[in-house]
């Protein structure tokens, strides 16, 4: 009997801990430069942003947080297709006579971090330096320690 319930109880672990994939969305956003042929590119997963900075974060970044720039919108969704992103559907508006090229893009994931596995946008590169510069700060140390020597006068 006992060992029934401990296969039991494995096989509902087991169940618990697999989860079923689901599917996120992410938008890339590009915008033609003036007098050249490179494309800005922004990533948008729905997340917060600043009121005053808004979007100009969002652009990709490299390990030294210098901006990837792309050749055109193929060259950045063949980016994010080595990444696992999968092409669904794009589209253009053009504002203030400049296109700007919306393409939505999804991939299954298990946890929402993994959906940002690959790549840092600038405002996630900057939020981690400086969270690792909290982390890196010295504890100061007391310049004088002081002992205390305690006497009593019944033992000594």
């Amino acid at each position: 009997m006992k060992k029934i319930l401990f296969l039991m109880a494995m096989f509902v672990s087991v169940g618990i801990m697999a989860q079923k994939p689901y599917k996120v969305f992410c938008e890339l956003l590009g915008t033609g430069k003036l007098m050249s042929n490179k494309v800005s590119v922004t990533i948008d997963f729905g997340q917060e942003t600043s009121f005053w900075t808004g979007a100009s974060k969002q652009y990709m970044v490299d390990d030294q947080g210098k901006q990837i720039k792309f050749n055109s919108m193929v060259d950045a969704m063949n980016y994010m297709g080595k990444l696992g992103w999968e092409f669904e559907q794009a589209y253009v508006v053009t504002t203030n006579n400049q296109n700007v090229y919306h393409w939505l893009l999804s991939k299954y994931v298990t946890q929402d971090e993994s959906a940002r596995e690959g790549f840092n946008t600038k405002q996630s590169f900057e939020e981690h330096q400086s969270k690792s510069e909290i982390d890196e700060q010295p504890v100061p140390d007391n310049k004088k320690k002081r002992s205390r020597k305690v006497r009593d006068e019944l033992y000594d």
